[in-house]
């Protein structure tokens, strides 16, 4: 291990961003669109709200509206609302039924081929978690991916970190990472992590012959959380008891919401497919219209597999 490094002399200066303000985030975005249509059903999916609503609240066209959504996530904007909404996902859990099923059954869309992002992990020992990251040099970049701008951090061991944010907020989304690791060294290095990016948002790219190296960097207790997130398939949903009782701790519920908030591999280690006991998405660290992003792509790569 390295000299202990300071946060001070290792994190890269708070400054404008110019390539991505010109580049990963233009106006009028896909993702923007359809960030502010799932808002809207997300606000309003008691009402069922209509493909013409919809279109007026995000100032597109009906027609629009359904090929640019359809287009992003597999599914039609109802079929997302059907598929994603609170009180859907709340009768599926009480049923005893995994997310999505239900819908699949009655004529929603059939899932073909699964697909699912196979990984291969190792973790760093307590000994480099408590150091936090003294030694460690941190490679990031910013990417575009289907889910607003990524940020992916990477060591010469493989994928450390991704996390999500949007236009303009780049640098907190940074601060927010770099203060899990605030001994290590970080260098902005889009070369390196553009790799990673093309494989993590691309389905053809996940091969069980091929699997993408991840690193976790977290507490003992923190790592068995995300292993056991590691093994809820997409299109499947589990509760935070289903994790606890699966590590062999049945009663730290509580304990587990906590290290599944803190999972710093978004989407990757699918923590948005951890659900509250009453089955209700609840807390996600990148935001509640993002984890229903997901989920929604998800069942999308689902159908069109």
């Amino acid at each position: 291990m390295n000299a202990h490094m300071s946060m001070t002399a290792s994190m890269p200066k708070m400054k404008p961003h110019p390539v991505l303000e010109r580049d990963i985030t233009p106006e009028g975005s896909d993702y923007e669109v359809v960030r502010r249509a799932i808002e809207k059903i997300s606000l309003d999916y008691r009402d069922q709200p209509s493909l013409e609503v919809l279109a007026e609240a995000v100032g597109e066209t009906p027609n629009g509206l359904q090929k640019l959504f359809t287009r992003w996530a597999g599914l039609s904007p109802k079929a997302f609302l059907q598929a994603v909404t609170l009180d859907h996902a709340r009768r599926l859990l009480d049923s005893g039924m995994p997310l999505l099923e239900t819908s699949f059954e009655l004529g929603m869309s059939g899932p073909g081929r699964l697909h699912d992002l196979f990984v291969t992990h190792e973790a760093m020992s307590p000994g480099d978690y408590k150091s936090r990251g003294a030694g460690l040099t941190m490679r990031y970049g910013y990417h575009i991916s289907p889910f607003g701008i990524a940020l992916i951090m990477v060591t010469d061991r493989g994928l450390a970190g991704l996390a999500f944010t949007d236009a303009g907020e780049e640098r907190a989304a940074l601060a927010d990472m770099t203060g899990r690791w605030p001994n290590a060294t970080y260098v902005e290095d889009m070369a390196a992590t553009a790799p990673y990016a093309a494989r993590i948002f691309d389905p053809a790219q996940w091969r069980s012959d091929r699997p993408l190296r991840v690193v976790m960097i977290g507490s003992d207790f923190q790592l068995r959380v995300w292993e056991a997130l590691l093994r809820v398939p997409m299109g499947r949903a589990c509760t935070y008891s289903d994790i606890a009782g699966r590590i062999g701790q049945p009663t730290a519920s509580r304990a587990v919401g906590a290290a599944v908030g803190a999972n710093p591999l978004s989407f990757v280690v699918p923590c948005h497919r951890a659900l509250g006991k009453s089955g209700a998405l609840t807390g996600y660290h990148w935001g509640l219209t993002r984890k229903r992003a997901i989920l929604g792509w998800e069942a999308g790569q689902m159908a069109a597999g």
